[in-house]
Order: structure tokens, then C-alpha cells, then sequence
């Protein structure tokens, strides 16, 4: 019967005991760590076992002892990622400023690490991890010292604005570098095919007209692209404030 079913464990790093380590000198840091120079050099289709042993000079058995798949070590490079991430010290008057930096900070490190967005809703349970749980405690005291009765509700809101945001721009950068061009010179490239594209359809095609006569700097396009969009994100969030002042903290 299906009550006399013991439950399955859950698979995740955060909810089994560590591993005794076997082998002397190797840790789960150094290997997180080099999986995560590897995630950024070549993506995560490059990662494996079997490469990550190789590169630190160990049999792929050694790994296991300390991390037991490779979606646990998927696990563990995310929060690695998020300890990098910074949210300035709580001021409830001050809470758009705080939430922009908090954002811009989220941003430049998904960017530094152009994997991380994309894994994100595939990493098990990575959102148990000690580094992410405290960037989720300290946007949680943010909102709730500005007075947002659903203080979840506001951070899912800011982090979902920028995981979006930033999975796109980490895949364009990271055509970009396969390219082998810079940004601006592959854009002036595909501008023909764009401005080719678009025929037919009025509103775009005097956009890419527009834009083929305009000199710019798409790291400058890139920012005030996310600025727009985080400012906008943010106002909406302003009217889910209860009228007057938050609550003494």
C-alpha cells in the first residue's frame, strides 16, 4: 500500500550528512571551486566528473566522496556564486536604492558567471544553500523594514526581474565571445540581416533604420536596458506599499 511506503530521500547536497573526505588534500571547496572555473571557461555542458578529476589530479571516486552527483555540485556552485553577491545595509527610507543596488550586484555577477541564470530553476534545492539563503534574509529585512506586507512576494519580484534579464544578456555575451569580434562590430554585423528582417513590419524597421545611423556603446545600450526596465519594476512595487510610514523596525 502506498501509506507503508517509506518516503524516497531528497536529492540534494543540503539535505544529507557530508561525506567523509578519502582522499588528503582535497576538499568540496577546492573542488567547487575549480568546477566553477571550469562553468565559466566552457559552460556547463564542458562539466563532468570525470574532467573535474582529471584537472585536479584525482580518480572521479575521490570526487564522489565529497560531492555525490553532479547536480549536487551544481548545487554547491550556485551558492558559491551567490556569497559574491552584495546587498547594502538595510535602510527602510531608502529601499528603492537598496533594491537597485542589490539588483546591479545580482546582475554583474550572473554576468561574471554566465551559467547561473540559466541553472538556476535547475538546481535542485540550491535555494538551501547558506550563501543564497542570506541574500534571500537580508532582501527579506529590507522589504520588510520599508513596510511591504508580502515581503516574498516583493523579493521574488526583484530577483525574477533580474534573472530574466540577466539570462539573456549572458547568452548574447557569450555569443559574443565565440564570435571572436567585439560586441559592437558583431552588432554592426548582424545589422543588414536585422534591418532585413524587420521589412514588413513599420514600427520595427524605422527602429533598425534609426539604429544602423546611430553610433553607440552597447555596454552603455546594455545598462540603461536594464536600468529601464528595473526602475519601471520597482515603481510597481512602490504601489503595493500601504499608504504612510513603514512600521517602527
Amino acid at each position: 500500500m502506498a501509506a507503508d511506503k517509506k518516503p524516497q530521500p531528497i536529492p540534494s547536497v543540503w539535505t544529507r550528512r557530508p561525506r567523509e573526505a578519502e582522499q588528503p588534500g582535497l576538499s568540496q571547496e577546492a573542488i567547487v571551486r575549480e568546477a566553477i572555473v571550469m562553468l565559466d571557461a566552457d559552460g556547463i555542458e564542458a562539466l563532468s566528473m570525470r574532467k573535474l578529476a582529471a584537472r585536479l589530479n584525482a580518480g572521479a571516486t575521490s570526487l564522489y566522496r565529497h560531492v555525490a552527483t553532479k547536480d549536487e555540485l551544481m548545487e554547491l556552485a550556485v551558492d558559491e556564486v551567490f556569497g559574491e553577491m552584495v546587498v547594502p545595509p538595510v535602510d527602510s527610507a531608502d529601499w528603492r536604492t537598496v533594491s537597485a543596488e542589490a539588483a546591479a550586484s545580482f546582475r554583474a555577477t550572473a554576468l561574471r558567471h554566465p551559467w547561473l541564470s540559466s541553472v538556476l530553476g535547475q538546481a535542485g534545492l540550491a535555494y538551501l544553500g547558506p550563501n543564497l539563503m542570506s541574500f534571500s534574509n537580508r532582501l527579506a529585512t529590507l522589504f520588510v523594514q520599508a513596510g511591504f506586507p508580502d515581503p516574498g512576494r516583493a523579493i521574488d519580484s526583484l530577483v525574477g526581474y533580474v534573472i530574466g534579464m540577466s539570462t539573456t544578456e549572458a547568452a548574447w555575451l557569450t555569443t559574443v565571445a565565440r564570435s571572436g569580434e567585439t560586441e559592437a562590430g558583431l552588432i554592426a554585423r548582424l545589422m543588414p540581416a536585422a534591418q532585413q528582417a524587420a521589412e514588413g513590419h513599420d514600427n520595427l524597421t524605422e527602429a533598425y533604420a534609426a539604429a544602423a545611423t546611430k553610433e553607440f556603446d552597447p555596454v552603455e545600450m546594455r545598462d540603461a536596458k536594464f536600468a529601464y526596465g528595473l526602475e519601471a519594476m520597482l515603481d510597481g512595487l512602490a504601489l503595493r506599499l500601504p499608504a504612510g510610514p513603514p512600521p517602527a523596525g
